[in-house]
């Protein structure tokens, strides 16, 4: 499928389908609809919703394309592991204080318990966190349609991205997060019947029936998961497995775009409700990536499509192939947009409100200033996403999904932090120093990680201030800790009124 019009018609067509969910969805929209989805939303949809929105572009891409990584493989799992018990978390600790408070931003609980420094901190570290990790999940799929796509009809890339955030401005700027709970349902769905549909056609294709699945991805020399032996190394289980915990706790507890759409439903048993079938779920979607991986390897070995071809690229390789069907071709398609664009227009909705909310300090009411300051801040939103994606183009070269969480672990590390001091302490802190120690603590785990083995102060190959060890994604934990630390040292003791 090799046909740039015929790709750029089925994307025009999908984005059609948005835009008419996006009208029918934002009927009557006010700017409680925006923020809150008026708080009815029902939470199966949410749950399901908010596969897509979790996975995103990286999930699609980058998991399959680490499988043929040898000190990788399904080394995946061992975090999906830890962010079940995250997700446990959040569902029983942090989204009881969110629906008793009735918050339109979560960070707005950091005001009440310390005030008004610790409260802008925690939305400033909100916004860069959620501006980088969108931009990393939106550049790799408009990576991927740059060169399949337009750079065939002569289309720069800056304006590839242009149109991409403009069009998911378009659907997004009047209904906001109720239309967001019904495109990411759809989108969801598209991304999902790509995986299962593709797997299946390259598992027949591959005679695997004979064999069966189970048998077959046991044999594949790609399968292994669990990894006990070095606890130096990137991918022990319990670096995986904590630093996945922390991670949702970070990037769905206390990140406010992942929150609103939980915020959205009707009551708190509902919400939970939705954070525990949503868990579950993510399991077996997570399984299902990792053995499409499986497959996407053999088939290359298999044909030669593809063969020699590793990480985030090997996917669009063989589905994009002149031996694929058209149908597979456009299945991926839809299924990469859909899985870039449910994770991006959650993310404009939740950074406009953390924005005017948090930082105007603009109330959600329905006045013409209001409504007005809304969506000038989301047109601003929308143009600093732009220049974002196009600042990382050529300053990032790591796979996504390990930029996305080495970026996590030092900008959530505060943010979990400071919420968790307020859960666990009754001391009060000294706000204006709260930015202060927010900082430190991010700039010695820099440090800290830049003169360990495989950091940037270290030659390649050589032995850092840690010796052997290499950090990997438990760096949010020991930013968590740190930050934790400083905390504590400028707090003082108080005993809190009821």
């Amino acid at each position: 499928m090799n046909n740039p019009y015929v790709i750029l018609s089925v994307i025009a067509g999908y984005f059609l389908v948005l835009v008419v969910i996006m009208r029918l969805s934002s009927k009557g929209a006010t700017n409680a609809t925006f923020y809150t989805g008026n708080r009815s939303s029902p939470w199966y949809l949410v749950a399901f919703g908010m596969i897509g929105a979790s996975l995103s572009g990286v999930t699609f891409l980058s998991i399959p394309g680490q499988v043929g990584n040898e000190a990788v493989q399904f080394s995946y799992m061992q975090m999906v592991l830890g962010y079940f018990v995250g997700y446990l978390v959040v569902a029983y600790v942090l989204m009881p204080i969110f629906y008793r408070m009735k918050v339109v931003s979560i960070y707005g609980y950091l005001n009440e318990r310390f005030g008004y420094f610790t409260h802008k901190t925690g939305a400033f570290f909100f916004i860069i966190s959620r501006l980088i990790g969108s931009a990393i999940r939106l550049l790799l799929v408009v990576n991927i349609l740059q060169l399949f796509v337009f750079d065939a009809l002569g289309v720069p890339f800056e304006l590839t991205v242009i149109l991409s955030i403009g069009l998911i401005w378009l659907y997004t700027h009047k209904g906001g997060i109720k239309t967001i709970i019904w495109t990411d349902t759809f989108q969801t769905s598209f991304m999902l019947l790509t995986v299962v549909a593709i797997s299946y056609y390259i598992f027949h294709e591959l005679n695997f029936q004979d064999i069966g699945l189970v048998k077959a991805i046991g044999e594949s020399g790609y399968s292994k998961w669990l990894y006990w032996d070095d606890f130096c190394a990137k991918n022990y289980f319990w670096k995986h497995f904590l630093g996945g915990m922390f991670i949702t706790i970070g990037m769905t507890g206390l990140d406010q775009d992942m929150m609103q759409k939980n915020l959205s439903c009707r009551n708190i048993g509902d919400a939970q409700k939705n954070m525990l079938s949503f868990a579950s779920i993510l399991i077996v979607v997570n399984l299902l990536f990792l053995v499409l991986g499986v497959l996407l390897y053999q088939y290359a070995e298999h044909t030669g499509i593809g063969e020699g071809v590793f990480g985030d690229v090997l996917f669009p390789t063989i589905a994009l192939s002149d031996s694929m069907p058209v149908v597979i071709g456009v299945l991926f398609l839809l299924g990469l947009i859909a899985a870039a664009y449910s994770s991006a227009d959650g993310s404009m909705t939740a950074l406009t409100t953390s924005v005017v909310v948090d930082f105007l300090q603009i109330s959600a009411n329905e006045g013409e200033r209001e409504v007005r300051l809304r969506k000038l801040v989301h047109r601003l939103v929308a143009l600093t996403s732009i220049l974002v994606v196009i600042v990382l183009k050529y300053t990032t070269s790591d796979n996504a999904i390990n930029s996305i969480m080495f970026f996590a672990g030092f900008t959530y590390g505060p943010l979990i932090a400071l919420f968790f001091f307020g859960i666990l302490t009754h001391r009060s802190l000294k706000d204006k120093w709260v930015p202060v120690i927010s900082v430190l603590a991010i700039l010695i785990t820099a440090l800290l990680w830049s003169y360990s083995k495989g950091g940037i102060a270290i030659e390649k190959g050589q032995p850092g201030l840690f010796g052997e060890y290499v950090f990997g994604f438990e760096l949010i934990i020991l930013n968590s800790l740190l930050t934790f630390l400083g905390l504590w040292i400028i707090s003082h003791s108080v005993t809190r009124q009821s």
